[in-house]
């Protein structure tokens, strides 16, 4: 019998980080005596010790501001209530109390919500029903009202306060900033299943924030990259297409791309039409990418087509492209042998000194190849002087699968190592 094995998953940073912050609650509380209540101050800071900075902060302005507005209505409904039972007889009879006290909170819930919503605080509502309903509900019959709201609230500071520092602590390393990190993506950056690691996501970002400087390099189209990269904070745009263009996903638009002239698309476009092949004809018009097909008799072809064309960052056009437009990227996908046979037209005429020209078998559909045809400087390798000129960078780190042709090779299933090594390099300055 086969034995199962299970990946069992190593404790993280922010599970540590969690266990600190309590502990240092608990250590704060014993040097106060005792005087408030330490379970507020745990929920506190374990709602603050996020996975990165922003939202720890984020989340300490909610619970801080949800904190005060429940404070606050609790202090005046515990007077309220106090001034109704010495002005009347309810606190002689339990039942009457009950029904006062269950019809003030009713009402006062209704006032801290929408107090929250004038104050542009909606998110913090629930922590504001939560301290308000602390103080109403167990704490109604206390001889001073003034002392429990204020070591609640001085319970919630102590939590927050621990919390963002928990969570912002880090050595005092010079990081390096002053280095490029460039990393492949599939078979280097993501899984088996074309995803990011929890671990990368988590690090990378983490990292991001605090300054690395750190983009990928794809043969990818930008509205491919979309689904992968979905979660991960980049700051400089991505080389996609093979070095063709550069794409900032925060701005979505293109920073730089290169281009076959209209004349060179023209010809390149006739000569496959001459050999009976059908392409995808690329071409960015207003920072959007437009594909320009046509009907095919082709399988894989049509297939692509009918799969690619309901992303929303695809624009799928069926009809001639404009002769007076620049091409980005010619695409062919057809059995093997027509590929082949086009290369051999292309190499007659000449035309792989004057484009670059990639071919390679498809994964998705045995027996055939894909064919690129890009403008000649189409490369990552210039795409990364342009994005060092660009941020002042005279550095480069270059993760890849290709031995020899990068800094640091990447063997494919091994996902997380090229963020182990950024995260050496870049925290501790320990060289790949």
């Amino acid at each position: 019998m086969k034995k199962i094995q299970k990946h069992i998953p190593m404790i993280g940073l922010r599970i540590i980080k969690s266990g600190i912050a309590v502990a240092l609650c608990f250590v704060i509380a014993y040097f106060r005596g005792n005087e408030g209540i330490v379970f507020y101050s745990l929920l506190s800071a374990l709602w603050c010790v996020q996975m990165y900075r922003s939202n720890t902060k984020k989340n300490a302005i909610q619970r801080f501001s949800g904190t005060v507005i429940g404070a606050l209505y609790g202090l005046v409904f515990l007077l309220l209530l106090q001034h109704l039972m010495h002005r009347s007889a309810i606190a002689e009879n339990e039942k009457h109390l009950f029904v006062v006290q269950a019809v003030m909170v009713s009402v006062s819930i209704v006032l801290v919500l929408y107090t929250t919503v004038l104050l542009h605080k909606k998110q913090a509502s629930y922590f504001s029903c939560v301290v308000f309903l602390s103080i109403a509900v167990n704490h109604a019959m206390d001889v001073n009202p003034y002392y429990f709201v204020w070591n609640r609230f001085l319970d919630t500071c102590i939590g927050i306060g621990v919390g963002i520092f928990v969570n912002d602590f880090s050595l005092p390393l010079k990081k390096k900033t002053d280095i490029l990190f460039v990393s492949g993506l599939d078979d280097t950056l993501l899984n088996e299943k074309s995803n990011l690691t929890d671990y990368a996501k988590v690090e990378l970002n983490r990292m991001l924030e605090k300054g690395l400087l750190f983009t990928i390099s794809t043969i990818r189209t930008p509205a491919s990259l979309m689904e992968p990269m979905r979660d991960i904070h980049l700051k400089l745009p991505v080389i996609a297409m093979d070095g063709a263009v550069l794409y900032d996903m925060e701005e979505k638009m293109y920073r730089k791309v290169y281009v076959m002239s209209s004349t060179t698309s023209q010809k390149v476009l006739q000569l496959l039409r001459e050999n009976g092949l059908e392409c995808f004809v690329n071409i960015i018009m207003d920072d959007m990418l437009v594909i320009y097909y046509s009907e095919s008799e082709n399988p894989a072809y049509n297939n692509v087509v009918k799969t690619l064309r309901r992303s929303p960052f695809r624009n799928y056009v069926k009809r001639e492209p404009p002769q007076e437009e620049e091409v980005v990227y010619f695409m062919i996908l057809e059995q093997r042998e027509k590929v082949e046979q086009f290369y051999r037209v292309l190499t007659e005429h000449g035309w792989e000194k004057e484009l670059k020209i990639i071919k390679y078998d498809s994964d998705q559909y045995p027996g055939y190849e894909y064919m690129k045809i890009y403008n000649k400087n189409a490369s990552k390798e210039n795409m990364i002087e342009y994005l060092k000129e660009m941020t002042g960078i005279r550095k480069t780190v270059t993760f890849g699968t290709i031995p020899g042709r990068y800094d640091v090779t990447i063997r494919e299933g091994d996902s997380n190592k090229v963020v182990h090594i950024m995260k050496r390099y870049f925290e501790y300055g320990r060289e790949p």
